[in-house]
């Protein structure tokens, strides 16, 4: 399926004309400048709008919005089907021949999918790295992504093996504005920001307060619950005041369990009754009866130092592979 070459120019150079251009020179004129005539049409095809069909488009690449829901695709359909596609996306050559993979542009993609009919688009030869900074820079242009939105493109950015410098040109952001969406992303479940969504308007302190609560709180199962008693229709800020709240009373009555304390008895195999452990809000202790267990009180005595440096280096060791 071929595509119809149009002559508009968006990226500020020279309007093409196809029908104007100059004849072509001459072949015993050529020489050696066979690769630079192709050059030029590569040129033309990089900057101008073509009419592609869709099925020739492949979506893959990084997630760069949370929100892609059916009613917002089917608002932008009904748009484009009265005033037609006023901007185009882009897209790359595919390793396939008369193939193509978006850069930027899934949702006005998915919306003439269901308009029908061809999708304008510009078409560019770019590596990932190109790619990636064309995708985010045109997002914060015409998108305005929320925070966690860019927290998670930098999540998956970074999975995928990007450099930090290509990160930073793809969002605009320095390498501490980086690091400050990573830090909150880092202790966030995914599912909980699904949960959530985009949250427009709910920034870097708002989010970095529901993170500190993961200690504390299932921050999921908490927000799964919460959410449930929320209309379909409740906005992205409503959803996550919502489940801040919840995870606040819940951070406070697991506090006020833990003041109070428990206490547990600790058996051998036979029953019989080796230590009590007790847990409240500022310690934990193991008291032995040494009545009872004389000489286990006695090797433990001599032993707890070392036991307890033990335990404490592969508490950290196992936390050095978590990170």
């Amino acid at each position: 399926m071929g595509s119809t070459l149009m002559g508009r120019n968006i990226f500020n150079q020279p309007p093409v004309d196809v029908a104007s251009s100059p004849a072509p020179a001459k072949p015993t004129k050529l020489g050696g400048s066979v690769g630079g005539l192709r050059e030029s049409l590569r040129e033309i095809t990089a900057n101008s709008i073509r009419d592609i069909d869709p099925d020739q488009i492949e979506v893959d690449g990084l997630r760069d919005r949370l929100a892609f829901e059916d009613d917002g695709i089917d608002l932008l359909a009904e748009s484009i089907r009265k005033h037609g596609q006023q901007v185009p996306i882009m897209v790359r050559p595919s390793d396939q021949p008369d193939r193509y993979r978006v850069v930027y542009g899934r949702r006005r993609l998915a919306a003439i999918r269901k308009v029908g009919g061809p999708v304008k688009a510009i078409v560019r030869t770019l590596d990932d790295d190109a790619s990636l900074i064309a995708q985010g820079q045109e997002n914060n242009l015409r998108l305005d992504p929320s925070f966690i939105e860019k927290a998670l493109f930098i999540k998956e950015m970074q999975e995928a093996g990007y450099k930090p410098g290509v990160i930073q040109d793809a969002l605009g952001l320095t390498r501490q504005g980086i690091s400050n969406h990573r830090v909150v992303i880092e202790q966030l479940p995914d599912e909980l920001i699904r949960l959530i969504g985009p949250a427009h308007g709910t920034g870097r302190r708002q989010w970095g307060d529901l993170a500190a609560l993961a200690p504390k709180v299932p921050l999921t199962e908490v927000a799964r619950a919460a959410l449930a008693a929320l209309p379909q229709d409740a906005t992205g800020i409503d959803r996550f005041q919502t489940v801040y709240s919840a995870c606040q009373r819940a951070a406070k009555s697991s506090t006020s369990l833990s003041a109070q304390g428990r206490s547990s008895t600790v058996k051998d195999e036979g029953g019989k009754v080796v230590a009590t452990l007790s847990v409240d809000a500022k310690s934990i202790g193991i008291k032995v009866n040494r009545k009872d267990n004389p000489d286990f009180g006695l090797w433990l005595e001599e032993r707890a130092e070392a036991t307890l440096r033990d335990l404490f280096q592969k508490w950290l060791e196992e936390r050095r592979q978590e990170d």
